[in-house]
């Protein structure tokens, strides 16, 4: 209904309320909501055309179900996690190999977070299939439910990213094919692999800063009626011989085996801690840092880094030497595992304090406390819902990667949508509308005769959007963060209900290309400050999905389109609002056009003088 309503209203051409063209034009008028992760599509849909027919079938896809048994079970009749972490693995790397059409090793498991225990006589039903491929490497998307057969009930257990490497003859890399993405939900994971894995290469920069910034000093946490156990007390050494069952097709130890093994050796130390026995709800990051072999010995050790009140975290690596005396070891592995110990109830209890080592210990102590805060921060900037005042994610240290990978992801899920209707085209620029649910989106897109990366720089630098857009009174640039991401301070011309001019505090996140046929991305959100609160003289607005993505049509041309989705309390402002929209859409892009236009010939004088 709204959106029959917006397509018959803009073709009146009737001049619009000057709120509505700030909110449409500049993208900061009203809230819009976090999208999870999905990216960036062209095609459109023409209205009146016939549906497309259903995709086919992921040719990377592949499907495994397995049937838990006693054997696969812990003390509970729960499937041990080392146990399902082998299968994921499998399938995995049967997805990777359908794609390679080589063997492939497995080189790194981003987080896993795990929803649900899985019981005797349950099936394990997993999904693996390749969302993007790189030169030599691709990501592997894995889902994991269980099934009832008795109930018929179904259940979400975990999500995962993994990254394969394909190898050739003599372990030489080989360079990949590109992977097409058919529907949305894969154009969706095409586009954001690339984001997830720019996000797995800062990662331990983010936690080096936050350690930089946190004090020296190791501050034991006091709790009521607690001891700290002293950490050596939890620490677990377990030697495993590479037999030929552990090895996959490749003859190297297959990496699901060394990832049970180290899940194992942990799930000691946490035992030695709490006296019971834990459940595991977290895993950051196995990498895997070179081979073994059938004949290897590893050598898994684990220790309980730091005691939180109803969590702890274990770290735990795996090494690797050939002969009985051999001195020098190979790192294979490593990560860091999150325990709980629940009651009867099912709710965690509180654990006893532990009480590092000096040296490397207090180093481990710190580095899991920092660990929590980087989980705890992305936990809250991937969770925030659309409905929730205020939008804006306070922008700390510990969390500026992951909004920066929201802010990317949630304007390349909005791009990636299918269902675009063209509500009006005029000239050159093409406005559509895309209703989901309560929540009403905005495109508009020109071709302009400037090259994309010419249109990236301009447009991304918002102390400029002044220039073309009479929304804009001033941004002022308050912190660069890095190369690719500022926060903005930006005053609005419109004045808000409270007749006050309206300011926002924006993060603008830019993304070159990852590959050819990506676009450049300059997405905007907004953030909160302690040195830009809000003050009397304003209202304080905010955003949550609005951007440009530009493309590359010719050496000389590109496509600009910029987004913006309307939440629901600006929805019925919206709608009685919104004739002649199109019209004063038009007036603004052509002015965009005209700046882009005027000033990419300074642009190239200024980057042939650097």
């Amino acid at each position: 209904l709204l959106s029959r309503c917006l397509l018959k209203m803009v073709k009146g051409n009737i001049v619009v309320p000057e709120e509505i063209l700030s909110f449409c034009c500049n993208g900061l008028q009203g809230s819009t909501s976090p999208l999870r992760v999905q990216e960036p599509g062209e095609r459109e849909e023409v209205p009146g055309a016939m549906a497309s027919p259903l995709p086919t079938h992921n040719p990377t896809e592949v499907q495994m179900s397995q049937l838990v048994l006693p054997c696969h079970t812990n003390h509970r009749g729960e499937l041990s996690t080392g146990q399902l972490l082998k299968w994921i693995d499998t399938a995995a790397c049967l997805s990777a190999e359908r794609h390679a059409g080589c063997p492939c090793v497995t080189a790194s498991m981003d987080d896993i977070y795990f929803e649900h225990t899985i019981s005797v006589g349950q099936v394990v039903n997993i999904k693996a299939k390749v969302n993007r491929a790189f030169n030599s490497s691709m990501e592997v998307g894995i889902q994991v439910s269980y099934e009832d057969l008795c109930s018929g009930k179904h259940c979400s257990i975990c999500k995962a990213y993994a990254t394969f490497v394909a190898q050739g003859p003599s372990s030489s890399k080989v360079k990949l094919k590109p992977l097409t993405p058919q529907t949305e939900e894969e154009k969706t994971e095409h586009s954001i692999a690339a984001e997830r894995r720019r996000m797995r290469l800062v990662h331990k920069d983010t936690l080096k800063d936050l350690l930089i910034r946190s004090p020296r000093e190791t501050e034991l946490e006091t709790r009521d009626g607690s001891v700290a156990v002293p950490a050596e007390k939890t620490r677990v050494e377990s030697v495993e011989l590479v037999l030929p069952p552990h090895a996959n097709h490749q003859g190297n130890t297959f990496g699901g085996q060394i990832m049970a093994w180290m899940e194992n050796v942990a799930t000691i130390a946490a035992s030695r801690l709490c006296h019971a026995h834990p459940t595991l709800r977290a895993i950051e990051m196995f990498h895997f840092r070179g081979p073994s072999q059938v004949g290897d010995r590893l050598v898994l050790k684990a220790i309980v880094n730091n005691a939180f009140k109803n969590s702890m975290e274990v770290g735990v690596c795996a090494e690797a030497y050939g002969q009985e005396m051999s001195i020098s070891r190979r790192h294979i592995n490593s990560a860091f595992m999150t325990f709980e110990v629940l009651d009867q109830e099912g709710r965690p209890r509180t654990l006893p304090m532990v009480a590092p080592e000096p040296g490397d210990g207090e180093r481990r102590y710190r580095e899991a406390s920092a660990r929590k805060k980087i989980r705890l921060d992305r936990k809250y900037v991937v969770s925030c819902k659309q409905t929730e005042v205020p939008l804006s994610v306070p922008w700390d240290q510990s969390n500026k990667v992951y909004l920066s990978y929201n802010n990317v992801s949630a304007l390349k899920t909005l791009v990636a949508k299918a269902n675009w209707a063209l509500a009006r085209e005029k000239e050159k620029v093409r406005m559509y509308t895309l209703e989901e649910d309560k929540f009403l989106s905005f495109r508009i897109e020109m071709s302009v005769r400037i090259a994309a990366s010419q249109a990236f720089s301009l447009l991304s630098d918002l102390r400029r959007r002044h220039e073309w857009d009479s929304h804009y009174a001033s941004a002022e640039l308050v912190q660069q963060v890095d190369d690719d991401d500022m926060i903005y301070h930006v005053v609005s011309q419109t004045l808000s209900h409270e007749n006050k001019p309206q300011d926002f505090v924006i993060l603008a996140s830019r993304r070159k290309p990852c590959s050819k046929g990506d676009p450049y991305v300059v997405a905007f959100r907004s953030v909160t400050l302690p040195t830009h609160p809000a003050s009397a003289g304003f209202t304080r607005g905010e955003t949550l999905c609005s951007g440009f993505c530009i493309w590359t049509e010719s050496d000389e041309t590109s496509k600009v389109a910029y987004y913006n989705q309307a939440t629901p309390g600006y929805l019925n402002y919206v709608t009685t609002n919104v004739a002649g929209l199109s019209s004063n859409f038009c007036a603004t892009f052509e002015a965009c056009e005209k700046f882009l236009l005027k000033n990419k010939e300074d642009l190239i004088v200024r980057l042939q003088d650097l």
